[in-house]
């Protein structure tokens, strides 16, 4: 294992003032595993002064003795190492904090505070592993395990719950049985941690490559009641004759889609809470059941949702406006270039591809094998094409105000051939696109005879043509529309 050399720096300038000092964590874990650290953290047995004179260029603002070191690296998981001393925490009256921190003298003791085996790794500088809780072994078997009795260490930070779960997705690693029977008997204690650590544990698990298995996961083991409660209110409720599976099964299938797909935060929440509203608005039993205004009723729960655990405006909006358009109706042949303006102009142009990936989420979540069909590969081409600037005069660097005033010239038929004469000769050469060179062009054309002018009418339709024919191209749809002769539901 490869220490690089801002870290070895480190090591090195402690070691040299007398100090022990070790690489430890997560950046050891993941060597451990052969992943790449995103992070780096060291213990040392200097105190906080010792490591500032020693480190001029720092950041100190905690009451944990942790000194953010700056090392000076372009490479920003080493431009920042936090350098922390031994320490050992005490009681954790409000399961958040602990009540008194104080500094340890020993490496064992300050591995021992620490909440997982395969974060209790050490690594010194000449390569010496210092592993007293058998934290490799936990990695090659793939398992977390708590340091010491866990109902003791998730007694003192109830967060080390979720943190166990998202370690889980994110490594894809088994949980101990008795470290997960705690997690189950202590989840109410979750209660007691802010929402915003709750956020940040539970946004990593939905960013992590599991993200399906670790929201199952979070509720098997009840879990997900302290997080997002209003999801449990699926498990258990069948849908109709166009879904083979609950709704809870539905929504986090639809995650596991976009997951598997490396779609973004946005679009992995949307797909998750996309259903949310079903229980509340099922009428009905069976295959003809029916969920009236779920997408409206949606759309304010998983507002109301991300208010409570505090995501930014900007979360909050973008997923609010996924679910509540996301039961959008389109068929081929039925729908207008009109419509489709009026759908870019609610979801706005922004959002319209992450609404296509949730609806993409929602229908293989129904059971359906095929994404993408024909109808939402022609919405794809419709969106572009009402999306694009037609080609047209309106291109044109000037017009016909620019021409009146420049050249003289009179509003009339002429003009209007000039213009298009103009709007010819940029499709061949656009760099003629300038007042300049236009208006030039436009002097000479300006003399032509009028048949003449004319010829450059099926230049232009022909571009149009290959245009469309281009844009057809690209999202595999083809000129004729089938009109449907009945009724579809939403793809």
């Amino acid at each position: 294992m490869n220490i690089p050399s801002p870290i070895q720096n480190v090591l090195t300038t402690l070691k040299s003032a007398g100090f022990e000092a070790f690489v430890v964590g997560g950046s050891v874990r993941d060597m451990l595993r052969g992943a790449s650290p995103k992070d780096w953290d060291v213990t040392t047995s200097a105190r906080p002064e010792d490591i500032q004179k020693l480190f001029p260029e720092h950041v100190y603002e905690n009451t944990f003795g942790t000194v953010s070191v700056k090392t000076g690296s372009e490479d920003p998981t080493l431009a920042l190492v936090e350098v922390t001393p031994y320490r050992v925490e005490g009681t954790y009256s409000d399961r958040r904090h602990p009540d008194a921190v104080s500094f340890a003298q020993t490496l064992e003791e300050d591995l021992s505070r620490r909440d997982f085996t395969i974060n209790a790794i050490a690594l010194g500088d000449d390569g010496a592993i210092i592993d007293p809780f058998e934290g490799q072994k936990d990695i090659r078997d793939g398992t977390i395990r708590t340091v010491g009795d866990p109902r003791g260490r998730f007694g003192e930070d109830a967060l080390r719950i979720l943190r166990a779960a998202r370690l889980s997705a994110e490594l894809g690693y088994g949980i101990e049985p008795e470290t997960l029977a705690a997690m189950r008997e202590l989840g109410p204690t979750l209660e007691a941690i802010s929402v915003e650590r709750i956020r940040d544990e539970f946004t990593k698990i939905i960013a992590s490559p599991r993200a399906y298995e670790g929201v199952v996961f979070l509720q098997e083991t009840d879990l997900l009641r302290y997080i997002i409660p209003e999801l449990l209110e699926g498990v258990g409720v069948s849908q109709n004759l166009h879904h083979i599976y609950t709704v809870w099964e539905h929504n986090a299938r639809a995650l596991k889609y976009a997951t598997e797909q490396n779609y973004s935060l946005i679009v992995r929440l949307a797909c998750l809470l996309h259903d949310v509203g079903k229980p509340r608005t099922k009428r009905g039993e069976g295959t003809h059941s029916t969920f009236y205004g779920h997408d409206v009723v949606g759309g304010r729960m998983a507002k109301a949702i991300l208010l409570r655990l505090k995501y930014s405006k900007d979360i909050v909006e973008r997923v609010t406006t996924l679910v509540r358009y996301h039961l959008f109706y389109y068929n081929v042949g039925e729908v207008t270039e009109s419509s489709v303006r009026r759908l870019l102009a609610k979801v706005g142009k922004e959002n319209m591809d992450d609404l296509l990936r949730v609806r993409e989420g929602d229908r293989i979540g129904s059971g359906t094998p095929k994404a993408v069909p024909y109808k939402l590969r022609h919405l794809k081409y419709m969106i572009d094409k009402v999306s694009s600037d037609p080609i047209s005069v309106k291109m044109l660097a000037i017009n016909g105000e620019t021409l009146m005033q420049e050249l003289g010239m009179q509003p009339g038929p002429r003009m209007g051939l000039v213009l298009n004469g103009l709007l010819a000769d940029v499709l061949d050469t656009p760099a003629h696109n300038t007042k300049e060179q236009l208006l030039a062009l436009a002097k000479e054309y300006g003399e032509m005879p009028l048949d003449s002018l004319r010829t450059h009418l099926a230049k232009i339709e022909a571009a149009r043509e290959a245009e469309e024919a281009e844009r057809m191209k690209k999202y595999y749809v083809s000129a004729a529309e089938p009109v449907a002769k009945l009724p579809q539901k939403k793809v």
